[in-house]
């Protein structure tokens, strides 16, 4: 039953400052078994107000502040183009394995076989799943990822003595990290227009392809949520003039066993582990951008590699230096090796069979979304979708309800809004994907939810234009935190 209605009542509960009393202690600090010394002047601060609390105290207080965040565990999570996945037990517990969690990474290639053993299957992993044979692990997050795969675009075209490439097409149905990474690299972009069924538009796309492109970045499925429909005549027609195509790999969700980008012509793609292989994310927290690329752009990989040696006492695994066209190092040590141990425990956990059936479910719970919403919000684009439907609200916006009005009232509701706004060529945008692991009952709220509110735009669009209505937060002025940010806590501020 939706029971969440408007209300002008919100309980604010005191901050920890506002707990403060004078001799209350979280906690007593063990009697100090080493000469006792005065810390330096310099670190230490008279006039720094902690707070005097009782440690139930302390705990409630942050208890509920976790409370108030939205979460994968906690709420339906349709953050479309991030593939907010449910993240398995099981894929912390591997990771905080003692032999896994105490590594240090100066440690000798000799006590450390088990890492790099782990390390060297997920790259041979992460190739067979792309057709991509060469790997690389050593990427922090999918736009790094990318700058990785746009570096061994122009390594490739230099090793050739090809100079005369210059620029790099990004079609404006590609995520918007595509252009920044090909400009930072230090190549001119050429946008290439979306047609009328949501693919990369071929006659603009021939126009502009001659020795000067390097390559192409091309997101499939695309930002619209749609496969490209004409996928082969794209990278014949890169390959044909001598450009590489890269792959953006944050909706591979949607193609897990089903295609492999390496039979489609793609020659780079970079994986988003935080998103596809259920490691967490968001929050600013660490990700994994693994690339893999074709066989003969594997020796311009980053440097090192992980790789495999067998002799008469059997396998030894090492990193790999020896790499004379490397791109070099794109950062320290060899990625965020705890969530390359949860990638590969998801990647190893479901097999072939599950990470197929993980994609099939998921383009089924985004199919069933466009379809019983269909009407209800506009369609730009009336096809059958991938992992995500991208709806328009430009319907409600006529009646003077915004998309983020939309979103806004879906937080009372206790769902966490999908993304707004983007792809930047549909008007007000909402782009749903709802992953595989959500069930009917909960899509069906959802729709349920996603309706009322299309009916309260007509009705009652106060109410919608002021959500929401349930946190201790409405409308914050989105402009004025930018300019004039608090980032600290005062007393009677």
């Amino acid at each position: 039953m939706l029971t969440h209605e408007r209300t002008n009542e919100k309980i604010i509960e005191p901050l920890l400052f506002e707990l403060s009393q004078p001799g209350h202690n979280p906690g007593r600090l063990p009697e100090v078994d080493v000469p006792a010394a005065d810390l330096p002047v310099e670190l230490t601060r008279a006039d720094l107000p902690l707070p005097e609390v009782s440690e139930i105290d302390l705990v409630r207080h942050f208890t509920r502040l976790s409370q108030l965040n939205f979460s994968v565990d906690t709420h339906f999570y349709p953050l479309g183009s991030c593939t907010m996945k449910y993240n398995p037990r099981v894929n912390d517990w591997a990771a905080t394995l003692p032999g896994f969690l105490m590594l240090h990474p100066y440690q000798p290639e000799a006590t450390t076989q088990g890492a790099l053993r782990l390390l060297y299957e997920l790259q041979q992993d992460l190739g067979a799943i792309a057709g991509l044979p060469g790997v690389t692990l050593q990427p922090s997050a999918g736009a790094h990822g990318e700058l990785t795969g746009v570096l061994i675009i122009m390594a490739y075209h230099r090793a050739r003595g090809d100079e005369k490439r210059t620029r790099i097409l990004v079609p404006d149905s590609a995520h918007g990290t595509n252009p920044a990474t090909a400009a930072m690299v230090g190549y001119s972009v050429t946008h290439i227009p979306t047609d009328a069924r949501g693919n990369l538009d071929l006659d603009t796309l021939r126009a502009e392809m001659d020795d000067t492109v390097a390559g192409i970045m091309l997101t499939n499925p695309n930002t619209l949520g749609l496969f490209e429909e004409n996928i082969l005549t794209v990278t014949s027609l890169i390959h044909e003039r001598g450009g590489l195509v890269y792959c953006d790999g944050a909706n591979m969700n949607a193609v897990l066993g089903i295609t492999r980008p390496g039979d489609l012509g793609c020659d780079i793609l970079h994986y988003n582990l935080h998103k596809t292989f259920s490691v967490p994310h968001g929050g600013g927290g660490p990700g994994a951008g693994g690339t893999a690329v074709r066989a003969d752009l594997a020796p311009f990989l980053p440097t090192p590699v992980v790789a495999r040696r067998d002799d008469a006492s059997g396998p030894e695994y090492y990193l790999d230096y020896d790499r004379p066209h490397s791109i070099g190092r794109i950062r320290a040590f060899y990625g965020n090796f705890g969530n390359a141990v949860r990638g590969y425990t998801y990647i190893r956990s479901l097999g072939p069979d599950g990470l197929r059936a993980v994609s099939e479910n998921a383009v089924l719970n985004a199919n069933y979304i466009r379809v019983r919403l269909t009407g209800v919000y506009d369609l730009p684009y009336d096809r059958i979708c991938m992992h995500e439907a991208v709806f328009s609200g430009r319907q409600q916006a006529k009646l003077g309800v915004r998309t983020l009005d939309i979103a806004k009232r879906l937080i009372d509701f206790g769902i966490h809004p999908p993304t707004v706004y983007f792809p930047l060529i549909v008007e007000e945008a909402l782009m749903i994907e709802p992953t595989e692991t959500e069930t009917r009952a909960t899509l069906d709220t959802f729709i349920e939810v996603m309706t009322r509110i299309a009916r309260e735009a007509q009705e009652t669009p106060d109410l919608v234009k002021e959500a929401p209505h349930t946190t201790p937060i409405s409308r914050p002025d989105d402009v004025a935190a930018a300019r004039k940010p608090v980032v600290r806590w005062q007393a009677g501020g």
